[in-house]
């Protein structure tokens, strides 16, 4: 009996290290085509990485990548959603992990406030002022170094300066 009972406490607590590990399998995606140019790019992703419990990360200068490594799928979005809301945006090579979209007023307008955008130094906005100035219809804006909000005028479709931006590596929102 006592063997018994000692093969299925063994045989329990296996099936219970399975599931726990089976329940809190690493995550691991790598995001790129962010906007990363400078040192202070990579200390901003630094800032918004490095107290998340549970979530481990890992830049990469010559690719310009950000690797995430986190207990399981939900802290991984969560280090995705934090970098979007520092103004950052790439492509992940995992299908599940996304960045979150990006709402815009639907066919053209006159006026466009973006706001949230990652904008730390002279490099980001030049690469800030080419996506947007590469948008048909775009006259004018007040992108300047170091603000994070900017306006955009002329006759544009508003989905097409979100494109633009999420395309250069800058999640933004707007107005």
């Amino acid at each position: 009996m006592r063997s018994w009972i000692s093969s299925l406490t063994f045989v329990m607590t296996a099936c219970a290290l399975f599931v726990t590990t089976t329940v809190q399998a690493e995550v691991k995606v790598t995001i790129s085509k962010t906007h990363l140019c400078c040192p202070a790019c990579f200390k901003a992703v630094d800032e918004t990485l490095k107290d998340m419990e549970g979530v481990q990360y890992e830049t990469n200068k010559e690719e310009k990548t950000i690797t995430i490594a986190a207990n399981n799928e939900a802290g991984a979005q969560k280090a995705i959603d934090a970098l979007a809301k520092a103004g950052f945006h790439g492509k992940t090579d995992v299908a599940a992990l996304k960045f979150g979209k990006v709402e815009a007023p639907e066919g053209n307008v006159r006026r466009l406030e973006v706001r949230g955008i990652h904008n730390c130094c002279g490099a980001c906005t030049q690469a800030i002022k080419k996506a947007v100035g590469g948008v048909e219809g775009v006259q004018a804006e007040t992108v300047k170094p170091r603000e994070a909000a900017f306006v955009v005028e002329g006759d544009f479709k508003a989905a097409a300066i979100v494109e633009a931006l999420l395309n250069a590596g800058f999640h933004c929102q707007v107005q």
